[in-house]
């Protein structure tokens, strides 16, 4: 693509969440999120592939609600064999296409879906070493369907991202948020914030220990959720030894 096609179909989308380096054009995401997802892998995500052994060599990763391939592209990065990354909006879904063709990522390296999650059979994808389920747990009410769904497929590591009910019980909090924002919920208006214990217990129950990483920034301003509590992130395993995390974590 030349530099005017990429202008012109980065300014052609109405919205971006993340801020992408498109061969030095950039998108237009505002300064609080410019800094917020740097700030965001640093804490959950770099300890991710530090724990998968330095890299996601070899790995196959399956990215949920992936919307435009922020996460995806990471894991690429970070040298994964093959992404999937599922995401229900058009645009996003647009935009994750977009991002990688301008990135010129080998397209036997990852393929893009457009559906809800509770309506695509993971398992037709085949089976996943990584699974990240970033910012989608407090948009659904089908908590436990999704835990199962993703268990189906997932042979070792889950990495969630969540807002989270500050109830120090296990318990699915139930809000309101509109669907018509790209932000949000596609299914349903009514969403349930998970408990850390409820999150904690629905892992277990699917099969997983969990490590419930210790908030580490330096740009609080913009991850004010995380050092209020409203927020975490969490790596699960299967079988690798969540003691080997080199980071600090909360006791569960």
């Amino acid at each position: 693509m030349t530099d005017d096609e990429i202008q012109r179909a980065i300014a052609s989308f109405p919205a971006w969440m993340y801020r992408f380096d498109l061969r030095g054009h950039f998108t237009p995401a505002d300064e609080r999120k410019a800094r917020r997802h740097p700030e965001r892998k640093r804490y959950f995500f770099d300890p991710l592939v530090e724990l998968a052994g330095g890299s996601l060599a070899g790995k196959r990763v399956l990215d949920l609600a992936c919307s435009a391939g922020f996460w995806s592209l990471a894991a690429i990065e970070a040298g994964a064999e093959k992404v999937v990354g599922i995401e229900a909006r058009q645009m996003h879904f647009d935009q994750a296409n977009f991002v990688f063709k301008v990135k010129e990522i080998d397209p036997s390296r990852y393929s893009f879906v457009h559906g809800n999650i509770f309506d695509v059979d993971f398992r037709q994808f085949g089976m996943f070493d990584v699974v990240l389920c970033l910012g989608i747990m407090y948009h659904i009410s089908r908590h436990t369907e999704l835990f199962g769904k993703i268990s189906a497929v997932s042979s070792d590591l889950l990495l969630i991202d969540t807002r989270i009910s500050t109830s120090p019980d296990s318990v699915l909090e139930l809000r309101r948020e509109s669907i018509e924002d790209h932000r949000n919920a596609v299914e349903s208006g009514l969403v349930m914030f998970p408990s850390r214990r409820a999150l904690i217990d629905m892992a277990d129950e699917a099969g997983y220990r969990v490590a419930v990483l210790k908030p580490d920034f330096t740009a609080s301003r913009a991850t004010h959720d995380f050092d209020s509590g409203a927020r975490r992130a969490f790596i699960c395993a299967k079988k690798t030894n969540l003691a080997n995390l080199k980071v600090d974590v909360e006791l569960r």
